[in-house]
């Protein structure tokens, strides 16, 4: 087998819904069906999904993060909700409970993506953070605010306008001696520098 046609490394993500009236039956969550959805469209790898949905109480967010990735050996982590300034949302602080180093250019970068749709983007508080091996990442909480965080704005012929914030998550998790993620460029690209890209694939030759 060439490298070529080597098989994608399988990679293990932690999804977490952060919400109260979710967790407790109030209403249907959103959250964990986008982000499934989402990555599902995005990444070429095999995927192993580890679903968590829970209230917003930051002992146990920063407990679910922790054996997410200490346990569960999660390479990514996203979560979504509780990053506003209500007194109930606490998810950028029990996820910088767990850091070992924070990477402030994911949540610049959303903000400025949200930005182009509503004012109030200056109030999400999303961070991104380094735990071990693993990249973990606070999203919005809405679905269609995570899928244009995530692949970032293009014109009506597809083109880029403003890069989301999952073109520079592979080459993160390869810094990390993570697996190499692979994506569909028509939904998002990854951005690497040369000397970190794999030979690119070659279609398999008919026998």
């Amino acid at each position: 087998m060439t490298d070529q046609q080597a098989p994608f490394d399988p990679v293990r993500i932690g999804i977490i819904s952060i919400s109260d009236r979710a967790s407790s039956g109030v209403y249907q969550d959103l959250g964990l069906p986008a982000l499934q959805d989402w990555l599902k469209q995005a990444l070429l790898n095999p995927i192993a999904f580890e679903p968590r949905l829970i209230p917003d109480e930051r002992p146990l967010i920063a407990q679910t993060m922790r054996e997410l990735v200490d346990d569960s050996g999660c390479d990514l982590v996203l979560t979504t909700g509780g990053t506003g300034p209500a007194l109930r949302d606490v998810t950028p602080e029990a996820t910088r409970d767990v850091a070992d180093k924070e990477m402030p250019g994911f949540g610049e970068q959303m903000r400025q993506i949200s930005l182009q749709f509503v004012p109030t983007a200056i109030l999400s508080r999303q961070v991104a953070v380094i735990r071990g091996a693993a990249l973990i990442i606070n999203l919005p909480g809405q679905p269609k605010a995570i899928a244009q965080t995530l692949e970032g704005l293009k014109d009506p012929s597809g083109a880029s306008l403003m890069p989301g914030i999952f073109a520079a998550v592979p080459y993160c998790i390869d810094l990390l001696g993570g697996p190499y993620l692979e994506t569909r460029e028509a939904v998002v690209k990854a951005f690497r520098p040369k000397s970190a890209k794999r030979p690119e694939r070659t279609p398999d030759k008919a026998i």
